[in-house]
């Protein structure tokens, strides 16, 4: 994920981002939270309340929308 992606609630999302993140739902959905709660997200400065709307961001019609991660919740 690009970081300014994941700080900027407005930012464009890349496509190769969506790419990654569809593909990372595609296969392992649950691996999704784990990666933007992580703490490596959190010292490349990743905001999670932000990062968790990607998927939306990037039209993801299979997100898992509605599931708790942390905290948070998919939009």
């Amino acid at each position: 994920m690009v970081k300014s992606e994941s700080k900027n609630p407005r930012g464009k999302v890349p496509p190769v981002c969506c790419a990654k993140v569809g593909a990372l739902i595609r296969t392992n959905p649950r691996c999704l939270c784990a990666v933007m709660l992580s703490p490596l997200a959190k010292n490349a400065g990743i905001n999670p309340g932000v990062a968790i709307a990607v998927p939306k961001r990037c039209n993801i019609r299979n997100r898992p929308a509605g599931k708790r991660c942390g905290r948070y919740i998919v939009p």
